[in-house]
């Protein structure tokens, strides 16, 4: 449950970030690298939905790690 509020949140950052801009280069970019641009190879919602919190869980886990360095 803790991983997946911090996935949200730092989702939520990244969408601060890029100023909303959900259809701008940055997500586009994202998405492509993460699941392609072949629609028949395109995973399910739920799996797609599962691959983005898993990301934003690593955002979370790398931006620890850069803190602690520092």
């Amino acid at each position: 449950m803790k991983q997946t509020v911090d996935a949200l949140w730092q989702l939520a950052r990244l969408a601060v970030l890029s100023r909303f801009q959900l259809r701008g280069a940055y997500w586009k970019w994202r998405a492509d690298t993460a699941f392609g641009t072949d629609l028949k190879r395109m995973p399910s919602r739920a799996a797609r939905l599962k691959a983005v919190l898993e990301y934003g869980a690593w955002v979370g886990q790398m931006r620890r790690l850069a803190a602690r360095e520092h």
